[in-house]
């Protein structure tokens, strides 16, 4: 008999309890790049994990909300927020994306690495919708997605990975975001490759998706 798919929130708590990224992050490099320049504003950092993302926006002025399916790792983050002092910048919620995204316009809105192994088809593009929807005009939508790892890593889907993934092209993620193009520029639409070493010194190179939208102002 086969066993049911575990929902995200149980499948997340369960991650989180076995592992931690642990306080100082890293932060995506890529949101880094990516928001350089911009007016800092109002933040939805969807999947936030335990917040490195997040609590790095709000030292750079954006008042954030950060998302996260797993409700040990929102209760990490806001933790983690309170003992540096940006708890009244950031605040963290759980919430399980394919069933209740947090309603409100932002200036921007961050999916950083937004795949679940637990995912029903077609969740993470209605997700993707949503968060199109959540950024306000003038705003920025961020959606940065794996799609090749490094020679020395199992090809995913991987079902002994810890995290067994099912990847989308790049233009499997445009499309999923229904766009209006008269409403909407691209700012990056490309590939970013990142040189990876494996644990046991060999090299190799990891290809992900950078999406960076704007949405024209009304």
């Amino acid at each position: 008999m086969t066993r049911p798919m575990p929902t995200a929130p149980v499948f997340w708590d369960g991650f989180y309890a076995e592992h931690t990224r642990a306080e100082q992050g890293p932060v995506n490099r890529i949101l880094i790049t990516e928001t350089e320049g911009l007016t800092p504003g109002t933040a939805l950092d969807l999947g936030c994990a335990e917040g490195a993302d997040a609590i790095w926006l709000a030292q750079h002025g954006w008042d954030v909300l950060g998302i996260d399916a797993s409700q040990i790792a929102v209760e990490r983050a806001q933790a983690h927020a309170e003992r540096i002092g940006h708890g009244e910048r950031v605040r963290f919620a759980q919430h399980d994306l394919a069933t209740d995204f947090p309603s409100g316009r932002f200036s921007l809105v961050s999916a950083q690495f937004l795949h679940s192994p637990v995912a029903v088809p077609g969740e993470r593009e209605r997700i993707l919708r949503h968060a199109a929807e959540a950024v306000a005009p003038g705003g920025h939508l961020l959606v940065v997605s794996h799609w090749s790892v490094p020679s020395w890593h199992p090809a995913m889907p991987d079902p002994g990975h810890p995290v067994n993934l099912t990847v989308q092209s790049p233009e499997e993620n445009l499309v999923a975001l229904q766009l209006a193009d008269e409403e909407w520029e691209i700012v990056r639409d490309e590939l970013d490759r990142i040189e990876l070493t494996s644990p046991e010194g060999r090299p190799g190179v990891r290809e992900d998706h950078v999406l960076h939208l704007r949405r024209l102002d009304a």
